[in-house]
């Protein structure tokens, strides 16, 4: 009853459509038991090298998946787990539902192939490996091998952390005599995958990679920027913005995929791009996400384009602070106006 009311009061704006909530429980489950897997096989290989063979079976025995544990237990509400899964989910839906160009499609390869075939050395290894990023991605959506989660460092060890903490769970809810030996094994394996991932560039780090290699110049920008999105890859979309922008990866991507937008034409009016331009974008974002309202933003761009360049650059400044520094101030804010 308790869930149901909840569910019940939730505001229209800020409920989920049943693609996304679909989207978002499929990846939190992959990546558990991703996790899970490695865990388990690296632990039992420890176990039965250190002659613990029964200890071993049962970890490999246990089918039980973790992610209905560590939903059950609230871990995965999280906020900045949750929060990342929810923004990765919404983007990649994004470039999903972006409509296809009839009159280029097939026509000539797309910028990233383009650019991964660049003379510019440096660029051509960018794009390669938001390319090879991308197919994993992909395989790992389709229930194929995975290579690591490519959450942040910071987010990726905590969930290690949980799925370790449940995996010892059930092994000690057998009554072992032998846990100490099971802790240590999974302790190890835990290390070893966390190392594993740091080692790893997130597909996200190889697009702002990508993006920096560029380096597109305010002429340039306005051409590469559209055809990322006419190509379908809001992510490198995103990179591109971040890059012309001074902003950090994450906040350019909560512009991008927030369907009210203010903040997004806030941003490419600061970068002073054409009104044609900003619309066939907008255009292009209506399309693809049913939380935006196509009207609304048409009846927005004249106010839009009213603010000048630089007035807009100005307003998105405080957006270009380090994130912490960023953080800190809306915090001391919040609590300057509770006291």
């Amino acid at each position: 009853m308790a869930a149901a009311i909840d569910d019940a009061f939730v505001a229209p704006d800020a409920r989920l459509d049943d693609r996304t909530r679909a989207a978002f429980g499929t990846l939190i489950v992959q990546l558990a038991s991703s996790i899970e897997g490695e865990l388990r096989d690296h632990a039992a290989r420890l176990l039965t090298a250190r002659g613990a063979a029964a200890i071993a079976d049962a970890l490999r025995r246990d089918d039980a998946p973790v992610a209905d544990r560590l939903i059950a237990a609230g871990l995965l509400r999280d906020v900045d787990f949750a929060g990342e899964c929810l923004a990765r989910v919404r983007l990649e839906l994004l470039a999903a539902a972006l409509p296809f160009d009839t009159a280029v499609e097939g026509a000539a390869p797309s910028l990233l192939a383009r650019l991964a075939r660049s003379s510019d050395r440096v660029a051509a290894a960018a794009a390669a490996a938001v390319l090879t990023g991308e197919s994993a991605r992909r395989s790992a959506a389709d229930g194929g091998a995975t290579t690591g989660t490519g959450l942040p460092h910071p987010l990726h060890a905590r969930l290690v952390w949980w799925v370790a903490a449940t995996i010892r769970e059930r092994i000690a809810g057998d009554g072992r005599s032998d846990i100490a030996n099971a802790d240590r094994a999974i302790a190890e394996a835990a290390l070893r995958n966390i190392a594993a991932e740091g080692d790893a560039e997130r597909l996200e780090a190889a697009a702002m990679r990508l993006a920096q290699a560029i380096d597109a110049q305010p002429a340039e920008l306005p051409a590469l920027v559209e055809e990322a999105l006419r190509d379908r890859r809001p992510l490198l979309f995103t990179a591109l913005l971040a890059r012309a922008l001074g902003l950090d990866y994450d906040l350019a991507r909560e512009m991008v995929i927030d369907p009210a937008g203010e903040r997004l034409w806030l941003a490419l009016r600061a970068l002073d791009l054409p009104r044609d331009l900003i619309a066939r974008i907008g255009f292009l974002l209506s399309e693809a996400d049913p939380r935006r309202d196509v009207e609304a933003f048409a009846d927005m761009l004249d106010g839009v384009m009213a603010v000048a360049s630089d007035e807009a650059r100005a307003a998105i400044a405080p957006m270009t602070l380090h994130p912490e520094f960023r953080a800190a101030m809306m915090a001391l804010d919040i609590g300057g106006r509770r006291a």
